[in-house]
């Protein structure tokens, strides 16, 4: 299968298309990376180097390849990409290319070959310096979202005071309670054509530009809000032909540390404080804290599904991919019961999944819904079906766990037992409170209405 050739260019830069290898496609700062000098400010401070401007061309630079090219049916694609960067002897050194190979393959499950070519200009950004002032000295940073494990977490691991917040999104977020100065990817991707859905490269641009974030503001812990269902999941089950997912699993979390200390020479840990709790656990411990009620969690937004699916009679959440089904057994879990009208899709308990969804107009949008919610629902399933089998059928796992949280394989595999047994119990009671005839029961046994 041919590579996929991918050459980076700066802004401006001149290139005749007899000196482009053939089948390559060109990617240019400003026309296809456009970075947004507005949310530069708040990363070109005191401390901002040339090899982190450098980092983020990087990730701009993987996060085109990722969604331009479609993947093959075996899944694997081959990348060989060429970037301009200003400080190249650090970015050819043999252990960062070595690491950064690494890292990129177990993420994404293809093959990357990335060159570095001297930059011509060397310095892009300019020289704005802005105070970075955050009072109290922070003492951890946090990819933090309107999810609710970012809002549980943040507030379990220390005060709004001591976290640095880093919301990374691609567009501009309301600052909240806690959010610090970094609220945004500095850049934006476009031109490519493909558009692949999967981009799991999203999980080295977050760890990278949380990173960066980090070592500017002088913290080396790097809290990963994700609780055990979310971070583990996706590894245990992968869907059929499709590579595991390991975007918040420790064996990810290893390899990007040995990346970000070989290129920024800069020991950050990213640590997984609810890696054995299910979310349910997590909400349940974040309103045992003194000030916190259910309005912190219901206020939180969960929903994958995009804005014509959703944009039923207001901006709602779907109710039923996925994440907002993880969503609702985990406030279920919780004790927390959320306002009418919160999900599009609102009655679990109905018969017939064709009436809970009669008030998406699309069809064609129903289907979609029917799709996420069967696949999400027997993935709930199964992770709790997991509670049930013996030690050798999850031993892979908790061996590769342990390994990389450097924790004893016994403790391990019994923590993740125990994970999947309580998952098992919540998604149970889930289930039964949505009575004996809830179109989700015929959907457990094989059946899939609309």
């Amino acid at each position: 299968m041919q590579d996929k050739r991918l050459i980076v260019i700066e802004k401006g830069q001149k290139r005749g298309r007899r000196a482009l290898p053939k089948g390559a496609v060109i990617a240019e700062v400003s026309r296809h990376i456009c970075f947004n000098p507005a949310v530069l400010d708040s990363f070109d401070v005191k401390g901002f180097e040339p090899l982190h401007y450098d980092m983020l061309v990087l990730c701009a630079a993987i996060e085109f390849a990722d969604r331009r090219w479609k993947r093959p049916l075996g899944w694997r694609r081959t990348f060989d990409v060429a970037i301009p960067v200003i400080d190249l002897k650090a970015w050819q050194k043999p252990e960062v290319l070595k690491a950064l190979h690494g890292v990129l393959n177990h993420l994404t499950g293809d093959a990357w070959r990335l060159t570095f070519v001297q930059a011509k200009n060397l310095s892009p950004i300019g020289t704005r310096q802005m105070p970075l002032d955050f009072g109290k000295a922070k003492t951890f940073a946090v990819a933090y979202s309107d999810g609710l494990d970012s809002r549980a977490v943040s507030a379990l691991s220390g005060s709004e005071a001591e976290a640095l917040c880093i919301r990374v999104a691609g567009n501009r977020q309301r600052r909240k309670n806690g959010d610090s100065y970094f609220t945004q990817i500095p850049f934006k991707v476009k031109g490519y054509r493909g558009n692949e859905s999967s981009f799991r490269s999203r999980g080295f641009q977050f760890a990278a530009v949380t990173a960066i974030a980090a070592q500017l503001s002088n913290v080396t812990r790097v809290i990963v809000p994700e609780s055990g269902q979310g971070a583990l999941g996706p590894v245990l089950l992968p869907l059929h032909n499709i590579y595991a997912d390991y975007r918040n699993h420790p064996t990810f979390f290893r390899k990007m540390e040995r990346f970000i200390n070989a290129v920024l020479g800069y020991r950050v840990r990213f640590e997984q404080p609810r890696l054995w709790s299910t979310k349910g656990q997590t909400l349940r411990a974040f309103l045992d804290m003194v000030g916190k009620s259910e309005q912190h969690l219901t206020s939180t937004h969960s929903c994958w599904q995009t804005r014509r699916v959703v944009n039923v009679g207001g901006r709602k959440q779907c109710g039923l991919c996925a994440a907002c089904l993880l969503r609702r057994l985990s406030l279920h879990a919780a004790g927390v019961n959320e306002a009418p009208g919160t999900y599009i899709v609102s009655d679990l308990a109905a018969s017939d999944a064709a009436d809970a969804l009669s008030v998406i107009p699309q069809k064609a949008d129903r289907d979609i819904m029917v799709e996420y919610g069967s696949v999400g629902a027997r993935h709930l399933q199964h992770l709790a079906d997991m509670s049930c089998l013996p030690d050798e059928n999850i031993r892979v796992h908790a061996s590769q766990i342990s390994a990389a949280i450097a924790e004893n394989y016994e403790d391990t595999l019994k923590k993740l037992r125990t994970m999947l047994v309580t998952h098992a119990e919540e998604w149970r009671a889930f289930l039964s409170a949505q009575g004996d005839q809830s179109f989700l029961k015929s959907w457990m046994d094989g059946g899939r209405d609309g």
